[in-house]
């Protein structure tokens, strides 16, 4: 009994099999050698181009400059090292960039049409693209880019393009009130268009939040209304008195007021939309200037779509004001005939201002109407396009 306690442990087992690891002597070393040679010829191997291995893809956003049409993603299936961004920090996953319209580059290339592709990149949407800009006395104004692009496809939310029922909502007056607006931009889901009153203060600031929110943006422009002066929208209305170069001018310090807008949206108005004389000039100076404009339907007069189709200006209409009864309840039946609307003719859209009872009925609507299958869609995403027809 004492020698088997007194017996170190593992002395009892069987010897194992002397295959492989267990050679004595120059075995082994041989065996260490050939594992050796195995692993090399491994390395060598996985560094050498395999004809089988999957090809990298590289996802490609393309201008609208470089194919005729926004919105397209090239898929490239050679492999190619990732190139850096513009800004020259290297990110990972997929490498973001520009389609090469050398004749070369339609090889193994498949372009595919992505309508959610179009806009600006919603994580830099509220810095302003440099080339549709230009400075004037007023402040920096939008003009189209060298290559054709326009403010309003550059700034535009980007949305599915599905033939569904779509609703538009357009809340204004922000910036008057700076609690007001910075509670319109925290409820307010990011489909919904906010239009900033030129009369108000630190737009730069709110442009920059609820871009950063997701949000498209306009201008409201204040125009003549019946009974002027009396009834008055504010410093540097347009009116049908006042000469083009004045009128042009009083646009232009609107149009400075902040950037990363997609046009315009009339606030009043009703007078100055049935002048030619004096509407006309305006149209076209968005027209040149890549804009778009938003009749807010309040006037059956207004000549706003004829001379915005004749002046190439992108045009929407809204189909109501949701808070002209400013109660919850009234609102929200509003709301919902927008729906009845856009499932009847497959869009619909409404204007509204950034009262608390309408960004409160506005919000608690379009999480609903989401469930119902509404699209909550912007402005732009309404409006007919005369240089975009087919």
């Amino acid at each position: 009994m004492t020698k088997e306690l007194e017996r170190p442990l593992g002395q009892d087992r069987r010897r194992e099999s002397t295959r492989g690891w267990g050679f004595p002597g120059p075995a082994r070393i041989g065996g260490l050698s050939l594992a050796a040679a195995v692993v090399a010829a491994g390395g060598y191997i996985a560094l050498q181009p395999d004809r089988f291995r999957t090809p990298a893809v590289e996802v490609r956003t393309v201008a609208a400059s470089d194919t005729g049409e926004a919105g397209t993603v090239a898929i490239q299936t050679t492999e190619t090292p990732p190139e850096q961004p513009v800004s020259g920090v290297k990110t990972p996953g997929p490498s973001i960039i520009k389609l090469s319209p050398d004749d070369g580059a339609a090889k193994n290339v498949i372009v595919i049409r992505d309508p959610s592709a179009v806009g600006q990149d919603l994580r830099v949407a509220h810095l302003p693209d440099r080339a549709l800009l230009e400075q004037s006395e007023s402040g920096p104004l939008p003009v189209r880019a060298a290559d054709g692009r326009r403010a309003v496809d550059v700034y535009a939310r980007p949305w599915s393009g599905a033939r569904g029922a779509r609703v538009a909502i357009v809340i204004g007056g922000l910036g008057l009130s700076q609690t007001g607006t910075q509670e319109a931009i925290k409820k307010l889901p990011p489909e919904v268009t906010l239009a900033f009153a030129p009369q108000g203060n630190s737009l730069g600031r709110w442009m920059q939040a609820a871009r950063r929110d997701g949000h498209e943006i306009m201008m409201q422009l204040p125009l003549e209304p019946f009974d002027y002066p009396r009834v008055n929208p504010g410093r540097n209305t347009l009116t049908t008195e006042a000469d083009t170069q004045q009128n042009i001018s009083n646009l232009h310090w609107t149009l400075s007021r902040t950037t990363n807008y997609t046009g315009v949206m009339n606030y009043m108005g009703a007078r100055f939309a049935t002048d030619r004389a004096a509407f006309a000039p305006v149209m076209e100076e968005l027209g040149a200037r890549g804009l778009l404009y938003l009749d807010d339907g309040s006037s059956a007069r207004s000549l706003a779509g004829e001379l915005a189709a004749k002046s190439k200006v992108p045009f929407a209409q809204g189909d109501t004001i949701i808070d002209e009864t400013r109660d919850r309840g009234a609102i929200l039946g509003k709301l919902d005939q927008l729906e009845a609307t856009a499932r009847a003719k497959g869009y619909a859209l409404g204007t509204g201002s950034a009262f608390d009872t309408t960004v409160d009925a506005v919000a608690t609507w379009v999480r609903e109407a989401k469930k119902r299958g509404i699209e909550i869609v912007p402005v732009s995403a309404v409006a007919a396009d005369p240089e975009k027809r087919n």
